[in-house]
């Protein structure tokens, strides 16, 4: 297989973060109390394909600056008895495994509103390399009525008001504009988001309607929600890079969404709900 060299680079960069990860597996996980005015949460889920890496994120995400009442793992019923050892040995690190229906992407978040709907939710991928201080930027950045992410893509709209094609939008903005709440952002929720209790409505955990309108854009269908619910959106912190596991990928689903699959469920999304300012 030929990398090229910003292949072999960003193959470098994701072995030298897989090594720190394997350092944080034996930390003691000792953050400070997070704050927040109720429960905080870190939710995030996987699938068979990517068991083989996911201690080396659960290791991150359990040893953070600032302690989650909870880190709670949700794993499709099917899926549960593929979970490795080493997925298994996070439980005694305070890792809680939970089985729900398979709702693909969307399982990072959606079950977790359902059992805890007054708690803060910050969401994360399973294949990504975490820093100390993630979750605290997130917990640090957090208003009433906005959710703060690592990562976010700005908008760009057509002269009719109509989301522009998404090609078209900005993304990984990292200016002021973006660091303010607003409403022309859209977090990437793999890379870190923080949903404050209420923040998406009771329209969120309607899984047959995101089922049918953007079965693909979890991203698209929360940043509905948010809108319907008048919440607003801010970047926190630096610039992140997304440094992911070797070996954890494959053609996805991103690939097809940025191929058109995007635009199809923007569409489906506002011709049932309405443009969203």
């Amino acid at each position: 297989m030929h990398f090229g060299l910003r292949g072999l680079r960003i193959l470098a960069i994701s072995h030298s973060f897989a090594w720190q990860a394997r350092r944080r597996l034996s930390a003691s996980g000792s953050g400070r109390p997070h704050g927040l005015a109720g429960e905080l949460i870190v939710s995030l889920t996987s699938y068979p394909a990517r068991f083989d890496t996911l201690h080396l994120t659960l290791a991150c995400l359990l040893d953070q600056t600032v302690k989650a009442d909870r880190t709670s793992l949700w794993i499709a019923r099917r899926d549960i008895a593929a979970l490795p050892s080493s997925v298994r040995e996070m439980e005694r690190r305070g890792l809680e495994i939970r089985a729900c229906d398979d709702l693909r992407s969307f399982k990072k978040l959606v079950p977790a509103l359902q059992a805890f709907p007054e708690a803060f939710i910050a969401t994360d991928d399973d294949d990504l390399y975490y820093s100390r201080n993630w979750l605290e930027t997130l917990v640090n950045g957090t208003e009433d009525g906005v959710i703060a992410c690592h990562r976010a893509h700005r908008i760009k709209r057509t002269t009719a008001g109509n989301m522009a094609p998404y090609l078209e939008w900005d993304f990984d903005v990292q200016d002021a504009a973006a660091r303010r709440p607003s409403t022309d952002i859209l977090a990437t929720s793999g890379a870190g988001a923080l949903y404050p209790p209420r923040s998406l409505g009771s329209q969120a955990i309607d899984n047959a309607k995101f089922q049918q309108l953007c079965p693909d854009g979890d991203d698209l269908w929360f940043y509905w929600c948010a809108r319907m619910a008048g919440t607003l959106y801010k970047k926190v912190g630096g610039k992140m890079h997304l440094a992911m596991w070797p070996g954890s990928q494959r053609p996805s689903v991103w690939e097809s969404n940025e191929g058109g699959g995007n635009d199809r469920m923007i569409a489906a999304l506002e011709a049932e709900f309405g443009r969203k300012p």
